[in-house]
């Protein structure tokens, strides 16, 4: 039984995520094993992919907000916390689940590229620049950027998100506030890339969601962070600009997904054992590479190595 069936407080699914409103305050995030490809969602699960996300999202919520950066959603990943009516199912949502304060997300995400790769360097083939930003001549498949870029997007309920100019995202939520999330996205990119490079990964580009909590007009991040899916991350001992990259995402499915004699429409294929396991190693291995810890221990204590982090919401219901 999928999660979205435990109780009357659900809401929606997404492509991965089902989301609870817990009370007028707080929402419940439960992410599953679901995987999408090319806007699918597959019929095949990853093991553990859910709480792959879940437990790199906390950890860089703790991180980007202990720095100053830019705080976020998240109150407690503890599901001990959350009404009765879920503790027959704490088990299974030990290390899925994030209780987030109630935000009003922007109707725009944020894509950071640090180098140029997959639908960015597709639109530098077309045009010399990637989201209408002209780019130098030359420049290969993953190569590095002299800057990082900002490149909004609209956000579809289905089908394709549409990249969008900034003249455009402050149409959408004003020039005020776009230059403010453009600043943040930016510091945060910076911050997860350095922090990367340590680990021996490259943070070649992410997604961002932003939000607003009721009275403020500051944005703080909301949804997942810099996981791989939203996020691509390659072996930076492998990186070799003019060729695809070693990565730990979801780029692995995906090339098994171009050679199979598929429309790129739903259902989509079954995935063999194979890439269901090679995927599940890379979501393991960037969390201990970026945590510099445990997958095992995360699974067992359900605490996510380094982060620091303190559960804050006292149990209801």
């Amino acid at each position: 039984m999928r999660s979205a069936e435990l109780v009357d407080s659900f809401v929606r699914s997404g492509k991965v995520r089902d989301l609870y409103r817990l009370d007028e305050g707080r929402l419940l995030l439960v992410a599953s094993d679901r995987i999408s490809a090319f806007d699918v969602v597959l019929p095949t699960q990853i093991p553990d992919k859910g709480r792959v996300l879940t437990g790199l999202s906390r950890f860089w919520f703790v991180a980007t907000n202990a720095a100053g950066i830019v705080g976020n959603h998240l109150l407690s990943a503890d599901p001990r916390t959350l009404p009765r009516s879920f503790h027959s199912r704490a088990d299974e949502l030990r290390g899925r689940v994030m209780v987030c304060r109630y935000a009003s997300v922007l109707p725009v995400e944020v894509i950071i590229r640090g180098y140029l790769a997959g639908s960015g360097f597709k639109d530098y083939q077309r045009t010399g620049g990637v989201c209408g930003i002209p780019l130098p001549p030359g420049l290969r498949d993953g190569e590095r950027l002299q800057e990082p870029v900002f490149t909004p997007s609209t956000k579809a309920d289905k089908g394709h998100d549409e990249n969008i100019d900034f003249d455009r995202m402050v149409q959408l939520v004003g020039g005020p506030l776009a230059e403010r999330v453009r600043e943040i996205a930016l510091a945060v990119y910076r911050f997860a890339a350095s922090r990367a490079e340590s680990a021996g990964l490259i943070l070649a580009d992410t997604k961002f969601e932003f939000g607003l909590l009721p009275g403020s007009d500051e944005p703080i991040l909301v949804d997942e962070l810099l996981t791989p899916d939203s996020s691509r991350f390659w072996e930076a001992a492998a990186y070799a600009p003019g060729r695809p990259q070693p990565s730990f995402d979801k780029q692995y499915v995906r090339d098994w997904l171009e050679a199979q004699p598929w429309d790129k429409t739903a259902p989509g294929p079954h995935l063999p054992p194979g890439v269901v396991q090679g995927t599940r190693e890379r979501y393991v291995e960037a969390f201990e590479l970026i945590t510099g810890g445990s997958f095992a221990d995360y699974l067992d204590d359900d605490q996510v190595p380094g982060a620091g982090e303190r559960d804050t919401v006292a149990a209801v219901g």
